[in-house]
């Protein structure tokens, strides 16, 4: 592959890959796949991609110029039990996979995901357990206003990641074999408690050579509060699977159709309610551009907002580069049709809240990685930034609506 044609294939699959950063042993890889992996041609070329923040991620090349992708735990000692979970992955991957293939799904209902072709638990090989799933060509889009697409196509890509979590978000994960894939509890209550215990062990991270602590969570325990006392009913959309970081950027969509066929990064899936999955997606919405930095450094560091105007947010405009590239009344009228509830979304406050602060608590991880050498993203120091702004960003989604909300005592 000539330099060129590297640099374009980095272009059509988003942040793109290079030199390994994570370290891995090749040569025992490629005895593994050698002997696991049905068609795989040896020499294989190992390049690891530039995103993945919490598991390694890499993209193989064997010698039929056949592509996969690689996914592998952090090596190292974990901060958290719960976290970097590969074999998950692959179960959620697998199932779906296979619902998929039935001859009484309709195309209308399959959900695009990567086929994942072999799951290694054996850490002998090496170092951690790991999956390698197909490589899907298609366009990442790491700007949510999609410039190089006219006005159409913005609205149809946009349209077409809500067609994809709805089909996801419609699956029964008891049909597919996944009625154990997550607790039987409630799915916001399940994770206050996850995630105030991962808070509770990062906050405590210092930096390995200056000691220094990692970034705390602004309005930590006051958030913690009000979260408990406006907790959702969860009964009427059910119990479905829900991706944990559905995002544009997770999102492959075919290189000429505005279709999505591949949902990436499920690492944080899990059994619960399919409304954090539509409050992720649409988070740039639920922000005033009021609350963002004016700093050209943010602009540079916080991966969520590069490149982005902050009319992007205010939701105004018809599309166009001074505006957003979709109406957000739009999106989620278009969910609840086809997730058959009302609108508008009942509880969405609290979810889009909870999304923010959620990924303040992410954000805190990879900068607690960064302090203790584990990060596996090139630019992961960043997010001791993106920790700060998005725990402020939670806290003002709440203020924002307290009008519409019935317990003062929690007013922040």
């Amino acid at each position: 592959m000539s330099s060129d044609d590297s640099k374009k294939e980095a272009q059509i699959n988003g942040s793109g890959y290079g030199e390994i950063r994570a370290s891995i042993d090749v040569g025992a890889l490629e005895k593994y796949l050698e002997k696991n992996l049905k068609g795989v041609r040896l020499p294989v070329s190992v390049k690891q991609f530039k995103f993945g923040q919490s598991n390694p991620t890499y993209f193989l090349t064997d010698a039929n110029k056949k592509r996969y992708v690689l996914r592998k735990k952090p090596s190292g000692q974990l901060l958290s039990k719960t976290a970097h979970q590969v074999e998950r992955e692959y179960t959620v991957l697998h199932a779906l996979h296979k619902y998929n293939l039935r001859s009484t799904t309709p195309a209308s209902k399959c959900v695009p995901v990567p086929e994942p072709y072999l799951l290694c638990e054996d850490t002998s090989v090496i170092g951690t357990p790991f999956y390698v799933m197909e490589f899907l060509d298609g366009r990442i889009f790491e700007d949510a206003r999609l410039l190089e697409l006219s006005p159409k196509d913005r609205e149809e890509c946009w349209l077409a990641s809500i067609h994809a979590l709805s089909a996801l978000s419609s699956v029964d994960p008891v049909d597919i074999g996944l009625e154990s894939y997550g607790p039987p509890q409630a799915y916001f209550p399940r994770q206050l408690r996850a995630f105030t215990k991962i808070a509770e062990v990062q906050g405590a991270t210092r930096d390995v050579d200056t000691n220094e602590p990692v970034q705390q969570i602004p309005y930590y325990v006051q958030m913690q509060r009000w979260f408990q006392s406006h907790l959702p009913d969860e009964s009427k959309m059910g119990r479905r699977i829900v991706h944990g970081d559905y995002k544009l950027d997770n999102l492959v969509f075919h290189p000429t159709e505005n279709r999505v066929i591949g949902i990436l990064d499920w690492e944080l899936s899990t059994l619960g309610s399919p409304l954090a999955d539509f409050a992720n997606l649409t988070q740039l919405w639920s922000i005033k551009p009021e609350y963002l930095p004016k700093e050209e450094i943010f602009r540079q560091n916080v991966r969520a907002f590069k490149d982005l105007p902050t009319n992007i947010v205010t939701g105004v405009g018809k599309g166009g580069e001074s505006g957003a590239p979709v109406q957000l009344e739009l999106l989620e009228k278009e969910y609840c049709r086809r997730m058959h509830v009302e609108y508008p979304l009942k509880d969405i406050v609290f979810v889009r809240s909870w999304t923010l602060f959620r990924t303040s608590i992410i954000s805190q991880g990879i900068a607690a990685r960064a302090a203790r050498r584990q990060a596996s993203s090139a630019n992961a120091a960043q997010y001791s930034t993106s920790a700060e702004l998005f725990g402020n960003l939670a806290r003002k989604v709440v203020e924002d609506a307290e009008g519409g909300l019935t317990n003062r005592e929690a007013k922040l």
